[in-house]
């Protein structure tokens, strides 16, 4: 009952580590080539191996190793894959003004070596597990092998949430393939199809006779459980990158730009207010209502010529009455100095009785 009980979160873990350490490893890859080709080649071999020897005994040790064995067998398939290694006979985008029908065969020509790559490793572990008491890791790669390839139709005919950011470098080239749409008509049948298939493979292991069998159908029915949850992704507007944000490679033009600080925002100046006018849009119109009509032009000259002649008489009057005051003036002071000469001069040796002393 106990291993039973830890198949759940152990195939959780397996599922969230082993994407991450993939994207990790593909990393380094464009690094360390050779040295990554060869450990990638060691993996393959002990995951075989893994996979032979435990088909040998159906005990509970076994359906843990034949599981994570087959986990790391698929894993190093995969990685051939995100590294570029075994991609198809056309590793390019996809051409932007091809037909529908032409998408289809680039989308093939694109990846065809790694598809044939996963057959011949499906193959390989039915072959060295046929007729073994613990068939759990053909069991679990062909799982694998289905869900992968109804999550590349469905990407390819388009969902909602690519989660295309997973990519390396290497294979940025699949995204051209991806289609984004809110749903295509494929998609509820791979969700109808996972969901039964995890109902059935879980209802078998709560029926299992051997705790081998009840183990052994946990780890397949929780791995089936993951890959609906992989589908549900895809349609919900979920950040998955978040879940191996510590393993998703840093590009160096990502980084560079993550590094520049950005920019302070500067709010844009409120717009001016225009002045309110509220009496004259209503009083000038009827202003305008009961003013009167402009007078004639002609009528409007002879006013202007009355107030010119009017102006010029007052103008002479004005220059008449200062110079005949300005004779006046004249006139008196002439006056003035007739009779001061005329007047005859006082003898100072006369008295005030005129008489001499």
């Amino acid at each position: 009952m106990g291993a039973t009980a830890i198949a759940i979160p152990y195939v959780v873990f397996v599922w969230w580590f082993s994407t991450g350490a993939v994207l990790a490893l593909v990393g380094l890859a464009a690094r360390h080539p050779s040295a990554f080709k060869w450990g990638t080649a060691a993996a393959f071999v002990a995951a075989v191996s893994g996979v032979i020897v435990s088909s040998r005994a159906a005990e509970d040790a076994n359906a843990y190793c034949a599981f994570t064995c087959a986990i790391l067998l698929w894993g190093t398939v995969e990685m051939s894959l995100l590294a570029g290694w075994i991609t198809g006979p056309r590793p390019e985008p996809c051409p932007g003004d091809c037909t529908p029908a032409s998408r289809v065969g680039f989308a093939l020509q694109a990846i065809a070596y790694h598809e044939l790559a996963l057959i011949a490793t499906a193959g390989l572990v039915f072959a060295v597990t046929s007729g073994a008491p613990n068939r759990l890791s053909w069991w679990t790669f062909a799982a694998l092998l289905v869900l992968r390839q109804s999550a590349k139709i469905n990407l390819f005919l388009g969902v909602r949430t690519l989660n295309d950011e997973l990519l390396p470098q290497q294979v940025r080239f699949m995204r051209s393939y991806f289609a984004k749409k809110s749903i295509n008509p494929m998609f509820p049948f791979s969700i109808a199809a996972a969901t039964t298939a995890t109902v059935l493979v879980a209802a078998a292991a709560l029926g299992a006779k051997s705790t081998f069998d009840g183990v052994a159908l946990s780890l397949l029915a929780s791995l089936i459980a993951l890959g609906l949850l992989e589908h549900g992704f895809m349609a919900l507007p979920m950040p998955v990158i978040n879940l191996w944000r510590w393993s998703a490679p840093v590009e160096p033009a990502m980084a560079a730009v993550a590094a520049i600080p950005a920019p302070v925002h500067v709010p844009p100046p409120a717009p001016a207010v225009p002045l309110a006018r509220p009496m004259l849009n209503v009083v000038q119109p009827a202003l305008e209502a009961e003013r009167p009509a402009p007078p004639p032009k002609a009528a409007m000259s002879a006013q202007k010529n009355a107030a010119a002649l009017a102006r010029q008489r007052l103008e002479e009057q004005f220059r008449q009455a200062y110079r005949q005051a300005r004779a006046d003036a004249q006139a008196q002071a002439i006056t003035g100095l007739a009779a001061v000469s005329v007047t005859p001069p006082v003898d100072p040796n006369t008295t005030a009785q005129g008489g001499v002393p």
